[in-house]
């Protein structure tokens, strides 16, 4: 028994203290700094919270395992929150402290709008389906019912209408639902859009631009109304009879090799810190920061469709509850996430993320030939993962971590495409027909992940890799090919295209420590899933989505540098995001850097897409690229799996 408890406390005496520090706000943390903000006289009750969160400890007390600053005072737990007032324009940037129960810092923005909250979604549905004008449009089409009319809420981005400045807006699109859960995508009400202001529920304007009639073929998905189900296969479990092999502590999880703080907020949704591999750092900060969906056409009001998911409505608050056995097998481990409403309350999402380990197929292998003796290790991985649902479209993201050192990032989309009314048999050039009378436009999902490094410490320097043939005069057999590097030393030179022609890639390198050979130890950035954007740079969206330019941008780390198209992203014009930062061309060479990689789908639509799309994947890849002085996973254990049967043996066999 005494042995337990010393283990115990030696255990929790050698934990670091700036874990904590990294531990997502609880729910009365949460409380703490709603009242700390609602007794300053400047905000009082009335004040409204787009998002609270917690404030990252500094880098480099996290990648040295400090819970005390540079000047060696303990860092306090603090907590960032962005405010705002029903009656007054812009919004208030905050830093609170818990622990001096005080608001350190205050920024006011006159002309930031906040991001859409979940919980204006239905009363802008309301506020739209109440108005005379709307009503009015609906009769046109032989709509009486407003009921049976489903109101989606789009950002409205920043198109030059005098009426629309310096509101916060929503572009709504319409849809006819039949009868209780039927899929009413397939009816969209086309050309009726309104223009809706959050703050006041006001509708400014309704768009009845003429449309062709509603598509009144059902197309269901909800079991309720299926009736030609296939015959089940047979169970497939996955199974850990001994239990899974990470530790959660909090929020602190390891596994294997593996150590990383997992982390969330209303924003960005899932965030993962300090991940390090045997006690290694590699990266201190990873999230997905930001995601536009552009969409190709220009007819009606579709033009404005280029919504800023993570911008203007935050991922965070529209993740699922996660249900066991369907969105993750196995054995699995949850996490309940916290965040706040509009008006400071607390908002919790059981099961938003899963942990478990995976099956990840044959890790290495060889047969010596010579000696006909084979040597074969599995790998096995952990998952980190969360799904969100954004109006119409799942997005789950899934982390990747195995045995062999890589990281990976998938993203998988799927979900209900956006559904516009055309003409039976008569789809634009900008659509592909899904259903009759029912089209999909063509249309891209971009996304960015802010890639904090910390390779083997705070000081790295980054790497692009080409490979390219020899020159004839040195190739006379015509087979020579080889790579070359060149350091980026500052920012503006680290803002890069993929370039598939070179197989190109990046890699962050730490020149102050080397390899058994002698080099940097590095990992690489493979951008795996690039697109290229068509948005005109100069037009409306374009400017909104300038971080779309380049696949790779390089800054020196800020810690208040954190959204590559801006802080404040409803009706914004393009400025305070990433362009912004590497213009100030800092050095980065063997510096504090950020990698901001942008990666996406290109969708092209088929009618395989409907009524809800299959899974389609995007993500990249963080590799080890000299980290090690050999293969890290040539020492996994070997091992048979005793459930393995073969087909036709029976269950015993």
């Amino acid at each position: 028994m005494d042995d337990i408890a010393s283990h115990a406390s030696l255990s929790a005496a050698t934990v670091p203290a700036y874990r904590a520090l990294l531990e997502p706000l609880s729910p009365s943390e949460i409380r703490a700094v709603v009242a700390i903000i609602k007794a300053d006289t400047a905000f009082g009750d009335a004040v409204l919270f787009e998002t609270i969160e917690a404030m990252d400890p500094p880098k480099s007390a996290i990648v040295n395992g400090q819970a005390a600053d540079e000047s060696g005072a303990p860092i306090s737990r603090r907590a960032r929150a962005n405010v705002f007032h029903s009656d007054l324009a812009g919004v208030w940037k905050l830093t609170v402290s818990l622990d001096e129960k005080s608001i350190l810092t205050r920024t006011h923005l006159p002309a930031a709008r906040p991001m859409i909250q979940l919980e204006q979604f239905m009363l802008v549905e309301g506020w739209v389906k109440g108005d005379a004008r709307f009503i009015a449009a609906c009769a046109k089409r032989g709509i009486t019912d407003m009921e049976q009319v489903c109101v989606d809420p789009w950002s409205a981005g920043n198109f030059g209408y005098a009426e629309e400045d310096g509101r916060l807006l929503c572009h709504t699109f319409a849809w006819l639902r039949l009868y209780e859960d039927e899929a009413f995508y397939a009816h969209p009400i086309e050309g009726l859009n309104a223009v809706v202001d959050v703050k006041t529920g006001e509708v400014i304007r309704v768009d009845d631009r003429a449309g062709p009639p509603i598509a009144m073929t059902e197309v269901n998905y909800d079991s309720k109304f299926l009736t030609d189900t296939l015959p089940p296969l047979t169970p497939l479990h996955i199974v850990q009879p001994e239990g899974v092999s990470f530790v959660l502590d909090g929020h602190h999880l390891t596994w294997d090799r593996w150590s990383v703080s997992i982390g969330f907020n209303a924003r960005e949704g899932l965030v993962l810190n300090d991940i390090r591999f045997d006690g290694r750092p590699l990266v201190n900060r990873a999230s997905l920061v930001e995601m536009v969906v552009p969409y190709g056409s220009p007819d009606r009001g579709h033009f404005r469709k280029n919504v800023f998911d993570i911008g203007e409505y935050g991922l965070g608050k529209l993740a699922n509850s996660l249900k066991l056995g369907c969105d993750c097998l196995g054995v699995i481990q949850y996490l309940d996430v916290h965040m706040n409403t509009m008006a400071g309350d607390i908002f919790s999402i059981e099961k938003a993320i899963c942990i478990h380990e995976e099956d990840s197929g044959i890790l290495w292998k060889h047969w010596d030939f010579r000696t006909e003796r084979t040597q074969v290790r599995r790998g096995r991985k952990l998952v980190i993962s969360c799904i969100c649902t954004v109006g119409n479209y799942e997005y789950a993201q899934y982390w990747y971590f195995n045995q062999s050192g890589e990281i990976e990032f998938e993203m998988k989309a799927t979900g209900i495409i956006n559904t516009v009314g055309i003409e039976p048999g008569k789809p634009s050039k900008y659509e592909t027909e899904v259903s009759p009378g029912v089209a999909g436009q063509i249309h891209q999902h971009i996304f960015c992940a802010r890639l904090d490094m910390a390779i083997d410490g705070e000081k790295n320097t980054v790497v692009e890799c080409n490979t390219q043939a020899e020159t004839e005069e040195n190739n006379p057999y015509g087979n020579a090919f080889f790579e070359t590097q060149t350091a980026f030393k500052t920012e503006l030179e680290g803002s890069r295209r993929a370039n598939l022609a070179s197989q190109r890639y990046w890699k962050v390198t730490n020149p102050n420590v080397t390899n058994a050979v002698g080099q940097p130890t590095a990992y690489k950035l493979m951008p795996t899933n690039t697109v290229t954007s068509f948005l005109v740079p100069s037009g409306p969206s374009g400017k909104r989505s300038n971080f779309v330019e380049n696949h790779l941008w390089v800054s020196a780390h800020d810690a208040e540098e954190r959204f590559p198209a801006g802080d404040f992203m409803n009706h914004s014009d393009g400025q305070g995001g990433i362009a912004d930062f590497v213009a100030k061309d800092r050095a980065i060479e063997n510096e504090s850097v950020v990698l901001w990689h942008v990666f996406g789908l290109h969708h092209s639509v088929r009618v395989e897409d409907f009524p809800v799309q299959p899974c389609i994947s995007t993500g990249f890849k963080l590799m080890p690229t000299g980290f090690f002085n050999g293969n890290p996973a040539i020492n996994v254990a070997e091992s048979v799996n005793s459930e393995s049967r073969h087909a036709n043996s029976g269950c015993c066999g």
